[in-house]
C-alpha cells in the first residue's frame, strides 16, 4: 500500500518506520522538518512508569490557585478561558480514583513495550546510542512529603512498575548533585531517556527516507473520498496525491483532519515550556523528577533540560517565556550551584485529550484512515508502541495492545 503519514514528529515517524517494515510505501506530509515541534522540545523521558494521567484525585481543589498564578504549573490565559473551560471540566470528571485507575491501566499497556518497540527501529537507523536505560529518580524534600503522593506511586506499583525507596544516604551516592535539597527518593530502574529527542526523530526519519519514503513539506487541507475510502490527500497548495491509506499523526493540528474523517474529538493543546542549560555543571546520571515542584530534569547532549509546566492558551497566542524563566529560577533553587550562564528556551504544543489517553484507531467514516495523536507530554514515551499498533491495524492483524480505551469513538 501507499500510505500517507501526516506528521513528522515522533509518533508519525515511528508509525512510518513500522509501516515500512511491513513493506508499505510511505509519503510524509509536514511543512516542518522532522523532530522540530514537540519532538524537539520534550523532556526526553522514556518511562514505563509514566502511566498517571494529568487529572489526579484531589486536583479540583488545587486548580483555582493554579489558575490565579500565571507562572504556576498549570494555568489558563484568561482570554482563552471560555474556550477551554468545558474541556477542563471534562478532565476533572476523569480525576476520580476509579477513572484514574482505568486510565493508568490503559496507559501502562502502551508504555510497557517502550524499549521493545524502539529497539528494532533504532537498530535499523543505527541510532541506539541516542537512548539510555539509566532509570528515573522521583525525589522529595522528605519521606513525609513523599507520603502525599503515595496513592499514585502505589497505583504504579500495582500495575507492575518496578519502584524502590531510596533513603538520603543512597540518594546522595546515586546523585551527589542532589545533596542538600532532597532527602528521600523513589527509583524507577526500568526507565530510560534519550540524550537528544530531535536527533532521535531525525535519525528515524532519515532511515525512512533512505528506504524510499518521500517527504512533502506541505500542510494537508483535506482528503479525496470515494464512499468510505480515502483516495487522495489534498494540500493547502491545491495539490492532490493519490494514496491507498492515510495516518493522521499531526499532533495538536490533528483535530480538524480527524473531523473530516468522521471522528470529532475534544483535542486541546497543552502548551509546554522548557529551558535547556547549555552551561550546566551538574553530573546527573538519572532523569530526575522533583515531584513537589512538578519539574523534570534530564541531562542531554545539548545541556540540562528543565521542563514541567502546562499552559492553556490555544494554538495562536504568542509564547509567554516568563514561564520558561520560572522553570530556570526553580532549577536554581533546587540546584544552587548550577551554572546558568548559557541557556535556551522553548514553547511547543502538546496535543491532549481530557482523559489523558491518546486517540489510536480507525477513523469513523473511512475504512482506510487511521488516527494516532493526543499523547500529551508522553509522545516520546508512546511513539514507537503507537506506531507498531497502527501498523497492525493497517495490515489487518490483531493488535498486541488492547486499543479499546484509545478508540476515537469514546467521545
Amino acid at each position: 500500500m501507499h500510505v500517507a503519514v501526516i506528521g513528522t514528529g515522533i509518533v508519525g515517524t515511528c508509525t512510518a518506520a513500522w509501516l515500512q517494515r511491513d513493506g508499505h510505501q510511505v509519503t510524509f506530509f509536514d511543512p516542518l522538518e522532522p523532530g522540530e515541534a514537540c519532538s524537539f522540545g520534550n523532556a526526553g523521558s522514556l518511562s514505563p512508569s509514566a502511566c498517571l494521567p494529568v487529572g489526579m484525585p484531589g486536583m479540583a481543589k488545587r486548580v483555582p490557585s493554579w489558575l490565579l498564578d500565571p507562572l504556576g504549573p498549570l494555568t489558563v490565559r484568561w482570554r482563552y478561558a471560555p474556550v477551554v473551560l468545558p474541556w477542563l471540566v471534562r478532565m476533572l470528571r476523569h480525576s476520580s480514583r476509579e477513572e484514574v485507575t482505568r486510565i493508568a491501566t490503559a496507559l501502562r499497556s502502551l508504555l510497557v513495550p517502550i524499549f521493545d518497540c524502539y529497539g528494532p527501529l533504532l537498530q535499523d537507523a543505527q541510532a541506539t546510542a541516542l537512548v539510555r536505560r539509566s532509570g528515573c529518580l522521583y525525589v522529595y524534600s522528605s519521606r513525609e512529603k513523599a507520603a502525599q503522593w503515595a496513592w499514585g506511586m502505589n497505583l504504579r506499583r500495582s500495575l507492575g512498575v518496578q519502584m524502590r525507596d531510596v533513603e538520603q544516604d543512597e540518594l546522595e551516592q546515586l546523585e551527589p548533585d542532589l545533596k542538600g535539597r532532597f532527602r528521600f527518593g523513589i527509583l524507577a530502574p526500568e526507565n530510560g531517556s534519550t540524550t537528544d529527542p530531535s536527533a532521535l526523530v531525525k535519525a528515524l526519519h532519515a532511515h525512512c527516507m533512505a528506504r524510499g519514503a518521500v517527504h512533502l513539506r506541505q500542510r494537508v487541507a483535506g482528503f479525496e473520498r470515494q464512499g468510505r475510502r480515502v483516495t487522495g490527500v489534498r494540500t493547502d497548495e491545491g495539490a492532490s496525491l493519490p494514496v491507498d491509506g492515510v495516518v493522521v499523526a499531526a499532533g495538536a493540528w490533528s483535530g480538524q483532519l480527524a473531523a473530516q474523517l468522521g471522528s470529532r474529538v475534544p483535542l486541546e493543546t497543552q502548551r509546554g515550556y522548557h529551558v535547556t542549560v547549555r552551561s550546566s555543571n551538574l553530573q546527573l546520571r538519572h532523569t530526575v523528577m522533583a515531584v513537589e515542584n512538578n519539574l523534570m530534569v534530564n541531562p542531554m547532549a545539548m545541556g540540562l533540560r528543565l521542563a514541567g509546566t502546562v499552559e492553556f492558551a490555544g494554538l495562536k497566542a504568542p509564547p509567554r517565556f516568563e514561564r520558561a524563566q520560572a522553570l530556570l529560577r526553580l532549577g536554581q533553587q533546587l540546584f544552587p550551584h548550577l551554572d546558568t550562564s548559557a541557556t535556551t528556551q522553548w514553547m511547543g504544543h502538546r496535543p491532549c485529550l481530557p482523559d489523558s489517553l491518546p486517540v489510536v484507531g480507525r477513523a469513523r467514516s473511512a475504512e482506510n484512515a487511521w488516527l494516532a495523536f493526543g499523547h500529551g507530554h508522553m509522545g516520546m514515551c508512546m511513539g514507537a508502541s503507537t506506531g507498531r499498533e497502527v501498523a497492525h491495524l493497517v495490515a489487518g492483524r490483531p493488535t498486541q495492545v488492547d486499543l479499546t480505551p484509545f478508540r476515537p469513538e469514546r467521545f
